[in-house]
This record gives C-alpha cells, sequence and structure tokens, in this order.
C-alpha cells in the first residue's frame, strides 16, 4: 500500500510539472506565477530521469528541517505575544490601577481596546498577508509591537494606556493568521493540529512564565520605575530584539527558503500536495471571496471562534483579580497561575496528540468544551470566601453551615482548571478551517472573520465582568454557559455537514458514497490541480477532514 502510494505521489508529480512547465505553454490559470516558476526549475531538476519519491524517512528529515526555521518561530512569537498582551493581567495587582487613577470599567477596556483594534485591522492584515512576503510582514510586526510595549512604561493615565494598547492589537493580530498561513504552507493536514497546538500551547507557557517573571519583579523595590513599568519595559525590548532576529531565520515560503538546497525545497512543496490548499497565491479573487461569505463552513468556524474566545477575553484579563479575591497573598496568585498555565498545555497538546491519532476534530471539540461547562456551573453554585468555596445552596439539610464550609474548603484552582481548556477547542477549530477552505482569497475572507469574531468575543468578555458584580461574577458565569451551548450547537452541525459534503464529493465523481474524513484510501485521487488555488468546492479531488 504505501509503495503504490508512492507511484502515484511520483506521477501525480510528474504530470504537475509537466502541465506547468512545458516551454510552449502557459501555466494552468488561477496558478501563481513564483509557483509555476519554481516548479518550472523543478522540472528541469528532474530532467535526469530519476524519479521524486518522498519517503518516510525522508519526510521524517523534511519535516524537522522545517520545524526549526518554522515551527521554532512560530512558537517563541506566539509566546512572546501572549505573554506581552497578558502583561496587564499581571500589572492589575501590581498597583497599575491605582499609579494610572483607573476607575470602574476603565481596567476592562485596556483588554477590551486590544480586540477592538484587532476586529478592525484583522482583514488589512490578512491581505498583507497574502501581498507581502510573509516572513519580512511578519518580523516588522513583532518588533513594532515590542517597542509599543517598552513604551506603555511612560503611561500615566487611562488615555495613554488605550492608546498604547490599541497599537499593541494592530500589530500583534498578525500573528495567528499568519501562522495558520504557514502551517498551510509548509505542514501537512495531518500535522497542522498538532503545529496549531504547539505554537498555541504558549497560552499556558505564559501564564507559568509570565507567573514567575512577575512576581521576580515585583520583588524590586525602592527602583525609579514602578513594577509593572519594568515589567512592560522589559518584555518589550526581548520581544523588539527577537523581531529582528525572525527576518533573519523565517523563510518566506519554500520557494524563496534560500536556507534548503533546491532539492530539498521541490520536496517540501511536494509534501503539501495531498492537503489541496496549494502554497500562495498574492492574487484577490472576487468570485472566491463571494463564496467564501456563502459558505455554511466558514460561518461555522466564525461561530465557534466567536464562543470560544468570548469566555477566555473575560477569564483572561480578570482571572487573577478573581484569586486575589479569594484572600490569597500575591505570590499565591501568582502559583496558581502557574498551576493553570499546566493545565492549559496539557488540554492543548492532549487535544492535538489526540486529534492526529484519531483523525476526529470535532468530536474531541465537543468534549473539550465539557470542562469548561462543568467548571462554570460549579463556580456558580458556589460563593467566595477568604478560605475557600462555600455552597451558595445546602442541597443536604442536615448537615451545618460549619460541616458544608470545612467539606468545601477547596482551593480555587480546582475549580477554575476547569475553564481552562478552552484552548484546546480554539486549536482544533484552527485546524478544521486550515483543513478544509481552499483557494487563497477564500482562505483570507475566512481566516479575516474567524480573527474578527475571535477579537469580537475577547472585546465583550472582559465587558461581561462587571465592576458591580464583584467579586463573583455571578452574571458573567451565566453568560459563559449560554455561549458554552451555542459552541456545541455549532461543532454538531459543521461535523454533519462536513460528512454530508464528502458524500457529495464522492457521489460527484461516481464514487463509493461514504463520509469518510479526509481522502478514503480506496480513492486514488491524482491531485493533479492542487497548487491551481481551486476552492474546495471547485476542486473535485478536495475532501473535508473532520
Amino acid at each position: 500500500m504505501k509503495f503504490d502510494q508512492e507511484i502515484r505521489h511520483e506521477e501525480a508529480l510528474s504530470k504537475d510539472l509537466d502541465s506547468l512547465c512545458t516551454e510552449n505553454e502557459a501555466p494552468p490559470l488561477g496558478i501563481d506565477a513564483e509557483v509555476a516558476e519554481f516548479f518550472a526549475h523543478a522540472a528541469d531538476a528532474c530532467k535526469d530521469g530519476k524519479p521524486i519519491v518522498i519517503d518516510e524517512k525522508t519526510n521524517i528529515r523534511l519535516r524537522w528541517m522545517i520545524h526549526k526555521r518554522v515551527l521554532v518561530v512560530m512558537v517563541v512569537t506566539y509566546f512572546c505575544q501572549t505573554l506581552d498582551k497578558g502583561t496587564v493581567n499581571f500589572a492589575s495587582i501590581m498597583g497599575i490601577q491605582t499609579d494610572t487613577h483607573l476607575h470602574g470599567q476603565q481596567y476592562a477596556w485596556l483588554t477590551t481596546c486590544v480586540y477592538i483594534a484587532i476586529l478592525i485591522w484583522e482583514f488589512p492584515t490578512n491581505r498583507l498577508i497574502q501581498r507581502l512576503p510573509v516572513a519580512k510582514y511578519l518580523s516588522f510586526c513583532i518588533a513594532a509591537w515590542g517597542a509599543v510595549l517598552a513604551c506603555s512604561a511612560a503611561s500615566t493615565n487611562f488615555t495613554g494606556l488605550v492608546i498604547v494598547r490599541t497599537l499593541l492589537g494592530i500589530f500583534e493580530c498578525v500573528c495567528q493568521p499568519a501562522f495558520v498561513f504557514l502551517s498551510t504552507m509548509w505542514y501537512t493536514r495531518d500535522e497542522q493540529a498538532l503545529v496549531i497546538g504547539a505554537f498555541y500551547s504558549m497560552n499556558g507557557f505564559q501564564q507559568c512564565v509570565g507567573g514567575l517573571i512577575a512576581y521576580g519583579v515585583a520583588h524590586i523595590h525602592h527602583a525609579q520605575l514602578k513594577n509593572w513599568q519594568i515589567l512592560f519595559t522589559l518584555l518589550g525590548c526581548i520581544t523588539f530584539v527577537w523581531g529582528i532576529f525572525v527576518a533573519y531565520w523565517l523563510p518566506d515560503s519554500p520557494m524563496r527558503a534560500k536556507c534548503f538546497s533546491r532539492e530539498d525545497r521541490i520536496l517540501m512543496a511536494e509534501r503539501v500536495r495531498n492537503n489541496e490548499t496549494g502554497i500562495q497565491n498574492k492574487q484577490f479573487k472576487t468570485y472566491q471571496a463571494v463564496e467564501a461569505f456563502r459558505d455554511p463552513i466558514v460561518w461555522s468556524v466564525t461561530l465557534i471562534s466567536f464562543t470560544n474566545g468570548l469566555p477566555t477575553g473575560g477569564l483572561g484579563a480578570f482571572s487573577q483579580l478573581i484569586i486575589t479575591a479569594f484572600g490569597y497573598t500575591q505570590l499565591q496568585t501568582y502559583l496558581l497561575a502557574i498551576a493553570q498555565g499546566a493545565v492549559i498545555m496539557a488540554a492543548l497538546f492532549s487535544g492535538a496528540y489526540l486529534s492526529k491519532r484519531y483523525g476526529q476534530k470535532l468530536i474531541l471539540a465537543f468534549v473539550y468544551t465539557l470542562p469548561n461547562v462543568a467548571g462554570t456551573i460549579v463556580f456558580l453554585c458556589m460563593c467566595s470566601d477568604i478560605r475557600g468555596y462555600i455552597p451558595q445552596i445546602n442541597i443536604i439539610p442536615s448537615l451545618s453551615h460549619e460541616t458544608l464550609e470545612k467539606s468545601w474548603s477547596i482551593p480555587p484552582i480546582d475549580f477554575s482548571s476547569c475553564t481552562q481548556v478552552f484552548g484546546a477547542v480554539a486549536v482544533l477549530n484552527l485546524a478544521v478551517m486550515s483543513g478544509n477552505i481552499a483557494g487563497r482569497t477564500k482562505q483570507v475572507i475566512a481566516s479575516s472573520l474567524v480573527f474578527i469574531a475571535w477579537a469580537t468575543g475577547n472585546a465583550i468578555g472582559p465587558q461581561v465582568f462587571r465592576a458591580n458584580d464583584a467579586p463573583r461574577y455571578f452574571k458573567a458565569f451565566i453568560a459563559h454557559i449560554i455561549v458554552y451551548g451555542i459552541q456545541l450547537i455549532a461543532i454538531v452541525f459543521l461535523r454533519f455537514y462536513l460528512m454530508r459534503m464528502n458524500q457529495l464529493k464522492r457521489r460527484a465523481q461516481s464514487l463509493r458514497e461514504t463520509t469518510v474524513s479526509g481522502e478514503d484510501t480506496n480513492e486514488h485521487l491524482a491531485h493533479k490541480r492542487a497548487f491551481e488555488d481551486l476552492t474546495d468546492r471547485e476542486n473535485p479531488d478536495f475532501r473535508y477532514v473532520y
């Protein structure tokens, strides 16, 4: 079976090279000019008659080479982004509210304004990712947000903080769409969940490391700068230097990756043929944009992004304050943040691994939503006490209040950890998006909508935590329960819809009508039009994965 697959892979490459590289013929309509030229040189390299076969050993070698140049940049950059964006959370217990005279909902607006900026700039940045060399544009944005973060230390009032936080959102919003684009360019669909999970896990790691950094900075006394100002300056300067390094280290595409040999670059491009999502296309195609706006798949992943982002935004901004409200010291609060970060990382890696192992992204997304529901219900049924949690309602009348108090004196981490599993759903949702939407312009629209929805959810999230509802924030957790319910419905709908679409694809090609996720082993698809920038609906060989 493996030998047959390699032969078909070789035949498909030969056909594709012939179609792209005949001197007297133009490249197929729709293919990117740089991609066509690249495969033309690849055809010249293949004229020695030697077959191109990507065996498992070669595939592993190529994957590790890509990890070194691409995945490392994704992981470190996303760590910097989450750490930099989350500094206001740690600064909240370093006195930033008092020093800058914040009151009422002004602190919540420091998080909301970031996501409003993302919401506004998301489509322009996706279009720039399509048009510009992605590595260079990413590098510029990283260095720019590092400089902005360092300048945040000079803010003395609410207005100044809103300005720098808004600029931070504009420059930081490049990360996720750029990384999803890079994952489709460099990695197979089977690998994408693990790749997205790897950089997304930095949401948890930043809580672990960020808590330690914040605790260390908090112990700097008698300095001219406030502790939160030192934190902003330190992290901003580190990020700026990293942005300069990314310009040197990250290749823009397999075609431009001069750090690899020509033969390896050809093989790296060939690895992603079966994705049927192409490598790049800089032309904006109106019909693909219209198709994206009419596609239930696009709107489903967009809705899931919103419902997953709303609780994330609120808990990300208020988790430190909620834990502190239970009477924990600054050190204990930082340590609990580390434990929560470990939970987030465990959820992300387990979700990504199980997705690759069993190939059931949407079933896993449904399962990983349930702990969030359970943790939120527990918060709704509890009231706060400096020694732990006490049931709000005594469901066992024979037990005294004192007995209940002793029985329920449980640290917040036991329950709040359940609400930190949301990251796994985000990873699986992005993997579903990257694996099921083809056509570069359609990808731009879909990516923009998904991250606009994510930004909208994150912008609304802090606002449901009302100052007059502290410290339990009962209304906020009610809102979380509602959006989790909507998320579960959307996940179920999307799975059945993708199953139906695969069935219709096979019927159109007179194949056995199955609902198998991805390509059925008995289909023997040639993937001859993989790089022609066709949408998933246009391409007869495209199969949906769920």
